[in-house]
């Protein structure tokens, strides 16, 4: 079963935008340079192959993770062979000297897309890793768009996430604060970003997690009362790719929502699959009884799978693509939705959220309720709630 059947649909999301706007997309992209940083992670991967299947003149690769680099690079080659541009992938840190330096031999680009994130909701968990988040998801992004600016570049897109709307969690408010710095800096170059759904199957994902528990013979959990929208790893790419060429200074584009794009259960999606690979859902009342079930099961034809309910921090309710307050043009894609954003600058928020970080790291002693309040301080109807419990408590 093809992973958009698991998801409940029949239809790519934005073949008609694409199909409309495809001379435009290719003559732009053939005649254009690119650097796509964490381009090896679902999205960066899928982001590169739009890139690189239009011709580029010029596609740099960069990511943190060289066996997922080599992967892109044998699935770039075993699916579209060559091009006549410069094509190649750097193993290195954005956050690094080694990169800065890389920068600084060439860094001749007319777009940059800035994939690189710390995406888990989970990364939470912990004041360290939560630093480091914030460090990623909008230290390393400023840094990225002042080298834009200093190099030249035409147009810089980085990703954004539909959990930066009226976000509820650590990593949804990381984004939105960075949304806040991009607009800083949007006075310097054009800047454009993405909201959008879960990427089904994306590395670290939750249906990721099936296909792993499948191999290891382990466990199918999900929570049963949870809905969210997913889009494709193909979908995530065009998305990405329509915004960056297409979209405006300070524009946010996300998917449309249709009759295609519906809500969906991650228990749901776990029956399907299940189904998909010829066994019977057993639906086990505990984790020990799943992992004992394991063992035997599936030599009868049936997995054993675990639906519970959702207890942890961080969780939204339901998914948004944009607030009531901002302004939508829904008009321009078949598809695509666009939100349009005046100038609108907070310098003193920003001056103080990095005076405050700098401090604390400056320190090396941080406690997340230092990070928490900073956040509140920056995001005020921040929908927070710490429950204590976190994804890693749980099977």
């Amino acid at each position: 079963m093809q992973i958009l059947e698991l998801i409940g649909r029949q239809k790519e999301l934005f073949k008609d935008d694409i199909d409309a706007n495809q001379k435009q997309l290719k003559t732009i992209v053939s005649a254009s340079r690119f650097l796509v940083i964490g381009g090896a992670g679902s999205i960066g991967q899928a982001v590169t192959k739009e890139i690189f299947k239009r011709n580029p003149k010029k596609l740099h690769v960069v990511d943190i993770s060289e066996n997922n680099l080599v992967e892109l690079v044998r699935d770039i080659r075993s699916s579209f062979g060559y091009i006549d541009g410069d094509f190649k992938t750097f193993g290195l840190d954005i956050g690094s000297l080694e990169y800065d330096a890389f920068i600084k031999s060439d860094g001749k680009y007319d777009y940059v897309l800035n994939l690189s994130a710390l995406k888990h909701v989970r990364s939470e968990k912990d004041p360290f890793t939560l630093m480091r988040m914030i460090d990623v998801n909008i230290f390393n992004t400023d840094k990225t768009i002042q080298q834009s600016i200093d190099n030249g570049v035409k147009k810089y897109f980085c990703v954004s996430t539909d959990k930066a709307a009226n976000p509820v969690n650590m990593m949804g408010a990381s984004k939105r604060i960075m949304e806040m710095f991009l607009m800083r800096k949007s006075k310097q170059i054009p800047i454009s970003t993405a909201r959008f759904a879960n990427v089904a199957f994306s590395d670290g994902s939750l249906l990721h997690g099936f296909d792993q528990r499948i191999k290891k013979q382990q466990p199918i959990v999900a929570p049963n009362d949870i809905k969210r929208y997913f889009v494709i790893p193909k979908e995530s790419g065009e998305l990405c790719l329509m915004s960056c060429i297409f979209g405006d200074n300070r524009d946010i584009f996300f998917p449309k929502l249709n009759e295609s794009l519906h809500l969906i259960s991650f228990a749901d999606i776990a029956v399907k699959y299940v189904k998909s690979l010829g066994y019977e859902p057993f639906l086990c009342d505990t984790e020990d009884e799943a992992r004992a079930l394991a063992k035997t099961l599936p030599k009868e034809g049936k997995w054993p799978c675990l639906f519970t309910k959702s207890d942890t921090t961080g969780e939204k309710d339901f998914e948004e693509f944009f607030t009531d307050n901002e302004t939508l043009d829904m008009n321009q894609f078949i598809n695509l939705g666009i939100i349009k954003n005046e100038l609108n600058v907070d310098d003193n928020k920003l001056e103080l959220f990095e005076k405050k970080i700098n401090e604390l790291r400056s320190n090396k002693s941080w406690k997340k309720d230092d990070l928490t309040a900073l956040f509140f301080k920056m995001i005020p109807d921040f929908g927070h709630k710490e429950t204590g419990r976190y994804l890693d408590h749980k099977m």
